[in-house]
């Protein structure tokens, strides 16, 4: 069964949003790892960079919308050689600010301040960790990458990260290594607060916990192993309906490289923008009408519905 005919069959409209709390803006494909999952196909070789002026488009976007969070995302969004001014002037208008980060571009020349600049711009770190074990992660991002990984925690400790005061969030970010879904979010941030406290005294605020979903390098691996009709299957069979009021793409609205809108990040991937019925690039943002937008949807959305969900 279809997307589309699981939302019909449990509701009598298409999804919509509804409302537009963060906007989720991607700086750029280009990264320092390669990982073997993610959806970007994001790499050291990856030219797509956003401009200042489309940055500055999406700052004055941000404006305009009651709860004025931004969301940065790549590739590794601090290797835009914009980066640091983008963040330092959504601050200055009061923007709340999250990066999510691979931990390990602390230790690219260069980019020894981040960790210090994130702290005096208090910015929250989202940061990819797909588990607690050096084999399992080195094996996914590369052999070493533990390690940096590590020793990033510790150095965003030591600022004051993740010691639970609200100030300095520290958030952490799973993804299952396979053609599986994530087990409780709940019984797993347990097992990483534990295993990180007792192993390397690293602390953080939350774990979330999101599906793989069939798109980028992770559907080329279901390819060649001929696992994709499989998993597919696997999420659609564990679709739940109740995951639908809580979408990420209910709240958010995404914004490419090149200043193009999408519902998420995975239809950015995809290249499925919004609906031509509502504006199809930032410079055109209007809150009444993407706040309301219906959501475009595929049968990879059945990634953020199943089990759990992705929230």
């Amino acid at each position: 069964m279809k997307f589309t005919d699981k939302v019909a069959s449990t509701q009598s409209h298409p999804l919509h949003a509804t409302e537009i709390r963060i906007l989720q803006v991607n700086l750029g494909y280009r990264c320092n790892l390669s990982c073997k999952h993610c959806h970007v196909e994001g790499g050291p070789e990856r030219k797509e960079v956003m401009s200042r002026e489309t940055m500055g488009y999406v700052l004055s976007a941000l404006n305009k919308i009651p709860v004025k969070t931004l969301d940065i995302t790549g590739g590794a969004p601090e290797l835009n050689p914009h980066f640091t001014s983008f963040v330092q002037e959504a601050r200055h208008n009061d923007i709340h600010v999250i990066v999510r980060s691979n931990l390990t571009i602390f230790f690219e020349k260069g980019m020894e301040y981040l960790p210090e600049f994130f702290r005096k711009n208090n910015v929250e770190i989202i940061a990819s960790l797909p588990y607690y074990r050096q084999s399992t992660v080195d094996r996914v991002r590369g052999n070493g990458t533990f390690e940096k990984s590590i020793d990033a925690l510790r150095i965003l400790n030591r600022l004051g990260y993740g010691n639970g005061s609200g100030e300095a969030v520290l958030n952490l970010v799973y993804n299952p290594q396979g053609a599986f879904l994530p087990a409780s979010q709940e019984s797993l941030e347990e097992e990483y607060k534990k295993e990180l406290w007792r192993s390397h005294d690293i602390d953080f605020n939350r774990l979330y916990t999101f599906t793989n979903m069939p798109v980028g390098r992770f559907k080329n691996f279901l390819v060649r192993t001929g696992n994709l009709d499989t998993y597919v299957q696997k999420l659609s069979c564990s679709f739940n309906p109740q995951t639908l009021e809580a979408v990420m793409c209910r709240h958010i609205l995404n914004v490419g490289w090149d200043g193009k809108l999408y519902d998420c990040d995975f239809n950015q991937m995809i290249r499925l923008e919004i609906s031509d019925k509502y504006p199809r690039h930032i410079r055109d943002f209007d809150y009444s009408l993407l706040s309301t937008r219906e959501i475009a949807v595929d049968d990879h959305c059945f990634g953020c519905t199943a089990g759990q969900g992705s929230t």
